[in-house]
C-alpha cells in the first residue's frame, strides 16, 4: 500500500549521527522532505547537524529566484542552507543524465566540506512508479546491470563515500503537498516537468489517467527489488566460494564455479567480475555474457571435470583465459592509458582510485608493461607464471617525474618513505552508484581484489553482506 500520509517512522531508521544534507531545490517534494526532517530531528536529535542544499542547474532564467526562496524558508526555519550553482557549459544531447551527474556531484561537495555521510533527497512513489514504467519501455529487467524494474534503492553509495537516501519513496507527492498546504508553505513548480519532449513527463501525463498504472509499477518495483537483491546473495556466495586473487590483477575461477547449478547467479557474478577486471562503468551485455558462460561449461559428454581444449574470450576489456588450471580473468592490454600525470583522487583506467596525499613531488602513471613485468620474480603457487606476468603487465605504477630530461624514472609505489600515498582497486561498476540491492555482490568483490570495505548503509536492515 502506498502511504497516503507521510510515514514518519521511516526516519527513525536512519543513522544522523553525523548530519546529514537534504537536498531541497524548491519543488514541493524537496521542500515537504526538508521539513519532515526538521521536524523529526527537533523532537528525537535538535543537535544534529542539517544542510540545506539548493543546486542551481542554470538552466532557467528563474532558477535562482527559486534558490534564493529556498534560502528564505531556512532562514526563517533557522536551517542552515547552501546554493551550488552547475556552471559551465551544457550538453547539447543528454542533458537530464547530465545534469543528475551534476546534481549529485555538487550535494556530495558540500556534504564532504562539511563532514557529512549522508544526502537526502525527495523521491517519492510517483518518481519511482515514472521510473520503473521508463524502464519496462527500454524492456530492463531485474537482471540487467545495476538498474532494472526494481526501481531506484532506498539508499545508493555515491562514490563509495557518501550515502544518498531516499526515505520517501513509499509517500505519494500528493501527501507531500498536503503537509504543506497545512504548514502554509508554498513551493516552485519546474515547467521542464511538464515538457513531454523529455521521457519523464509523458511517463508522468500517462500515470495521471488513474487507471492503476500507478500501484501496478510499484508492486513490480517491489517483486524486482525482492528478486535483485536475492539474485545478488546468490552471485556473491558464488564469488566467494569459487573465486580468488592470486595476483593483482588476476582473478581466478575455480571450474567448478560453471557447474555450479545456479546459472544466473553465475551469469551476474560473472558480469560483475568481467566489469570490475575491465574496470568498465556498466555491465557486460547479458546475452554476449550468456554466451561466453555457456563456453565455460563442459559437454555433457565431456568426461573430464573440465574441457580438455582451453581457449581465450574477450568481453569488456577483460580477457577471459579458460584452462584447466581453472578460469582465468585479467585487463587487456590494448588501449591501456599512456604516462600520464597522477591526479590525486583521480579513477586510473576506470580500476585504480590515486591517493597522493601530501605528498608535493610530481608524478607519472603508466601500466607497468610487459618488459618490467617479465623481471618480476613469481611465486610458484601453481598459477600459470605467464597469466601472472600478463596481468602485472597492466597494473599501474607510480612514478617519480624527473626534474632532468632524460633521467630515468623509479617507482615510489611501495615506497616506506610515502605512506600516503595509494593506488588502491575499486569495484568498477558500482564505483560511482551503488544501489543498496547490490551491496552483497559488491562487497564480496571489493573483499575480492582489495578495496576499501563498504561504510556502513544509513538505513537499517541492510548490510554488505
Amino acid at each position: 500500500m502506498l502511504e497516503t500520509e507521510p510515514d514518519l517512522s521511516v526516519f527513525s531508521q536512519i543513522d544522523f549521527t553525523n548530519g546529514a544534507v537534504a537536498a531541497v531545490s524548491g519543488g514541493s517534494d524537496s521542500t515537504a522532505l526538508l521539513l519532515l526532517i526538521k521536524d523529526h530531528l527537533d523532537r528525537s536529535a535538535p543537535a544534529t547537524k542539517l544542510l540545506a542544499v539548493t543546486i542551481d542547474h542554470n538552466l532557467r532564467p528563474g532558477s535562482a529566484a527559486e534558490a534564493q526562496a529556498v534560502a528564505r524558508l531556512c532562514a526563517a526555519r533557522g536551517i542552515a542552507h547552501r546554493i551550488m550553482v552547475w556552471s559551465g557549459r551544457k550538453p547539447s544531447t543528454g542533458l537530464p543524465a547530465a545534469a543528475r551527474e551534476a546534481r549529485y556531484r555538487l550535494l556530495a561537495e558540500a556534504a564532504q566540506a562539511e563532514g557529512i555521510g549522508l544526502i537526502l533527497t525527495g523521491h517519492t512513489a510517483d518518481d519511482q512508479a515514472e521510473t520503473v514504467l521508463m524502464r519496462h519501455a527500454r524492456q530492463e529487467g531485474p537482471r540487467e546491470a545495476g538498474r532494472g524494474l526494481a526501481g531506484m534503492a532506498p539508499a545508493t553509495l555515491y562514490d563509495w563515500r557518501i550515502w544518498i537516501a531516499r526515505p520517501l519513496l513509499g509517500t505519494r507527492r500528493a501527501a507531500l503537498r498536503e503537509v504543506l498546504r497545512r504548514a502554509n508553505v508554498g513551493w516552485a513548480e519546474d515547467p521542464t516537468n511538464d515538457d513531454e519532449a523529455f521521457e519523464r513527463p509523458r511517463i508522468r501525463a500517462a500515470l495521471a489517467d488513474g487507471n492503476g498504472a500507478q500501484e501496478d509499477a510499484m508492486a513490480l518495483a517491489a517483486r524486482a527489488a525482492v528478486e535483485r537483491e536475492q539474485l545478488g546473495h546468490r552471485a556473491a556466495a558464488l564469488i566467494r566460494g569459487f573465486a580468488s586473487r592470486p595476483a593483482d590483477g588476476l582473478i581466478r575461477l575455480d571450474p567448478g564455479f560453471a557447474t555450479a547449478g545456479d546459472d544466473l547467479a553465475a551469469v551476474y557474478a560473472l558480469r560483475i567480475l568481467l566489469a570490475t577486471v575491465g574496470g568498465v562503468a556498466f555491465l557486460p551485455d547479458q546475452a554476449r555474457s550468456e554466451a561466453l558462460f555457456a563456453r565455460l561449461r563442459p559437454r555433457p559428454s565431456c568426461v573430464m571435470p573440465f574441457y580438455a581444449n582451453p581457449f581465450c574470450a574477450t568481453l569488456s576489456r577483460t580477457v577471459v583465459d579458460a584452462r584447466r588450471a581453472g578460469i582465468f580473468l585479467r585487463r587487456e592490454t590494448r588501449n591501456l592509458p599512456p604516462a600520464a600525470p597522477a591526479v590525486d583522487d583521480a579513477l586510473w583506467d576506470g580500476r585504480r582510485r590515486i591517493t597522493l596525499g601530501d605528498e608535493p613531488d610530481a608524478f607519472l602513471i603508466a601500466p607497468l608493461g610487459a618488459a618490467r613485468a617479465a623481471k618480476r620474480e613469481i611465486a610458484e603457487d601453481g598459477t600459470p607464471p605467464s597469466l601472472v606476468r600478463a596481468a602485472l603487465a597492466a597494473e599501474p605504477v607510480l612514478w617519480r617525474s624527473s626534474e632532468h630530461p632524460g633521467e630515468s624514472l623509479g617507482p615510489v609505489q611501495d615506497s616506506p618513505a610515502l605512506p600516503r600515498m595509494a593506488v588502491c582497486p575499486v569495484v568498477a561498476p558500482f564505483a560511482r552508484f551503488l544501489p543498496s540491492f547490490d551491496l552483497a555482490p559488491a562487497g564480496t568483490v571489493a573483499a575480492l581484489i582489495g578495496a576499501p570495505l563498504l561504510p556502513t548503509t544509513p538505513f537499517s536492515g541492510h548490510t554488505a553482506g
